[in-house]
Formats: C-alpha cells, structure tokens, sequence
C-alpha cells in the first residue's frame, strides 16, 4: 500500500488556528478522494520529540561512519540518540508522497522543521557521495509544500529573502525526491480585510495540486 506522510510543523494543533492546516486538509480530501488506496500518515513535529543534533549525536555519527565503532559499543545516551534519529528516518522513507505543512518565520521555517530534516541527511541511507558529488537516494518520490506567509515574498522586495520554502525544495531534492509545487497563501498579516479571498485561491490551488499528485503513481524505489 502506498503511503503519503502529512507533516506539519507550527505549534497550533487546532486547525480552525492554522490557516497553513486548513489548506492542507483540503488537499487531504481532495488527494483521499483521488486515492482512496493511499494510506495517509500524519506527523506533527511539535508532538513528536525530534532529536536533534547536539555532541551526542555528533559523536554517534562519527564513530559508526568513519572511526570503526559499532552501535553496541556506543555511549547510551549516544545510542538512543542514534537509534531515534534512524527509526524516523525510516518512517520517512516508508512513504511514497509528502505534504509538509509550514509558516514563514523570520524569513525562513520553524526551527523544528530543521530539526526533523537533520535526522533525514543519513550517509549511505537516504544519500550516498560519488565522485561527480552527493546523490540522493529518496527517487521516485513525490513532495508539495505548502506555505503560510504574514507578508508577500513571491514579488517585491521581500523575494529574495524568502529562505523557508527555498530550504524545504532543495532539502528534498537533495536526496532525490521530485516536488512538484508549493502552494502559498501570503499577505494574511499585511491584508486582514483579503483573507477570504487568499485563502480561497490556495484551497483552489491545494485542490488542483492534491488531484496532480494523485495522478502520479510512484515509480519503483
């Protein structure tokens, strides 16, 4: 069974608070109607306790890649660390298809999505290097991002310091998945009185989106 992975990553667990969640719930739908046979897995960062990467890991990842240790013969504390941060990853790679779910803070994306992203970059894992450089691993895999932004970054001034969706398609692609679109909802800060009118054209946009993903089986892994 094919399985898409909804990650979101902003504090409010209420989706009547989250203009970024209820966008993705209406790609959910419209995605669930297209595919029924798509099991759908959610992670909410926030709930989740990610690990990330202090002097243990460090330490961890050194002496398993490079310095001859095994996980055994790690510290506890460094194979727990260790251990969590593989058993996400490999949570991650199960899936077929990704919808991360993010808002745009100081220009970039919660420090928690970061943080979960870290626990993906596994050598010989979820990429490899060769001689021509890295080579992600993820292929055949299909992502959309959708993005809350207060201000408008897609024209104007603001453009070229839009760091949180560039971060989020470039991690991805790093390790071979395809994204396929990144749906924005922006100016919700800025426009108060437009709100309505923003959020309808990225529900419209979400929809679009959920039945192009739909429509694009995964080609073998």
């Amino acid at each position: 069974m094919s399985k898409l992975l909804y990650i979101t990553a902003n504090p409010k667990k209420d989706v009547s608070l989250s203009k970024g969640a209820q966008i993705g719930e209406v790609f959910l739908e419209a995605f669930q109607k297209e595919r029924p046979d798509v099991e759908i897995e959610r992670m909410h960062l926030y709930d989740m306790g990610i690990t990330r990467i202090d002097t243990d890991l460090l330490y961890a990842r050194a002496k398993t890649s490079f310095m001859g240790y095994t996980v055994d013969q790690l510290t506890e504390s460094e194979r727990d660390k260790f251990t969590r941060m593989h058993n996400l990853a490999d949570r991650f790679i199960a899936a077929d298809y990704y919808v991360f779910v993010t808002p745009i803070w100081n220009l970039g994306a919660p420090g928690i999505l970061k943080d979960f992203m870290d626990n993906m970059f596994l050598n010989q894992k979820t990429f490899i290097t060769t001689e021509d450089g890295p080579k992600g691993l993820l292929t055949g895999r299909k992502a959309i991002h959708i993005q809350t932004r207060g201000g408008i970054y897609s024209t104007g001034p603001m453009a070229e310091f839009e760091m949180g969706d560039q971060y989020v398609r470039k991690a991805l692609t790093f390790l071979g998945i395809e994204v396929m679109d990144t749906i924005v909802a922006e100016g919700l800060d800025h426009f108060p009185k437009q709100i309505p009118e923003i959020m309808e054209k990225a529900k419209k946009h979400a929809k679009e989106a959920a039945v192009e993903m739909a429509g694009n089986s995964i080609t073998a892994k």
